[in-house]
């Protein structure tokens, strides 16, 4: 069981913005909110992505009014996954109890090659029964911990591209694979869906996210690490624009910006003769670059405007 020894900071630290964390072993993405907290000494953290305890990598976390953010990231991700074959558990991974072990030893490289391109592409995938996912109300990791059986309902999600890292052959041979996709791809149900089309059965022994909603593992940091730079004070959460970029992005004159900020609607007339027309959500700037918030233009009956989704520059100084 996760316990939280780390010593609360000497100072509050007021920051907004997101964190790379690279999540270790064995905590629940939870379980690092929960420490992330007590170091940064505030309540307002969330997490994007939940990552299985067994697995580790990028878990994007967004401090202070930035979680009012975390739902316009980008929704791609990618991983490394090693899939051990002959083997099947109760939840697709090694957390779980052994359900089947039937050495493999023909399985061979080329049966995986041809196996693998069912997987790419827009795919129908069945999440493990050990998931967050809810039905009628309840998670069911919960439904399955209390013997209930139920139907998983099935569900569309999209996987860009599998590549193959390594193969490790032997009566239960693994196969190290990377993995890129989009959001509410389950890569337990692969290893598990994979076995199952190469006659035999899999599960997952290792999982590592490589990249999610912008971030990649090369720039993460530890928990350790983060404590350490907190102690000599230089740490600064990652600003939002550097996370947002995907959202196109509308500057606002110092008067507009105001009004926007006030909760005032902007009508087109009013924006820069480039604006978009785009209905997804907006980066909204300042002329000098500062970032406002999220808008977007809607179409009510007097005509397309541009309204505030979150406002995030409370307070700022919009006279230049």
């Amino acid at each position: 069981m996760f316990r939280d020894n780390t010593k609360a900071p000497k100072a509050n630290f007021h920051m907004d913005g997101f964190l790379n964390l690279n999540k270790p072993i064995s905590f629940t993405s939870h379980d690092c909110v929960a420490k992330l907290r007590r170091l940064l000494n505030t309540r307002r953290i969330g997490h994007a992505g939940t990552l299985d305890p067994l697995a580790t990598g990028v878990l994007p976390i967004a401090v202070g009014r930035a979680t009012r953010l975390l739902q316009f990231l980008r929704s791609d991700k990618a991983y490394r996954a090693v899939i051990r074959f002959g083997v099947s558990t109760t939840t697709d991974d090694l957390e779980g109890e052994i359900l089947n072990q039937q050495p493999v030893p023909h399985l061979d490289l080329a049966r995986i090659k041809v196996a693998l391109q069912q997987f790419q592409g827009t795919i129908q995938q069945v999440p493990p029964i050990y998931s967050a996912i809810q039905v009628d109300g309840k998670r069911l990791y919960d439904l399955a911990r209390s013997g209930k059986t139920v139907e998983v309902p099935t569900r569309t999600v999209e996987i860009s591209e599998i590549k193959i890292v390594s193969w490790q052959p032997g009566d239960f041979p693994e196969l190290e694979i990377d993995i890129a996709c989009g959001g509410g791809t389950y890569i337990r149900a692969i290893a598990r869906d994979l076995g199952t089309a190469l006659q035999t059965f899999g599960t997952l022994t290792n999982l590592t996210r490589t990249q999610s909603s912008g971030f990649d593992l090369e720039n993460s940091l530890t928990l350790e690490q983060l404590e350490e730079q907190l102690q000599q004070d230089p740490f600064q959460p990652v600003l939002p624009d550097e996370v947002l970029g995907n959202l196109e992005a509308i500057a606002l004159s110092p008067l507009l910006a105001k009004r926007w900020c006030q909760g005032q609607r902007i009508a087109p007339y009013d924006l820069p003769e480039t604006f978009t027309t785009s209905r997804a959500p907006l980066r909204i700037h300042t002329e000098t670059g500062a970032f406002l918030g999220i808008g977007q233009l809607t179409d009510p009956p007097t005509g397309t405007i541009l309204t505030a989704r979150v406002v995030f520059a409370e307070g700022l100084n919009m006279q230049g």
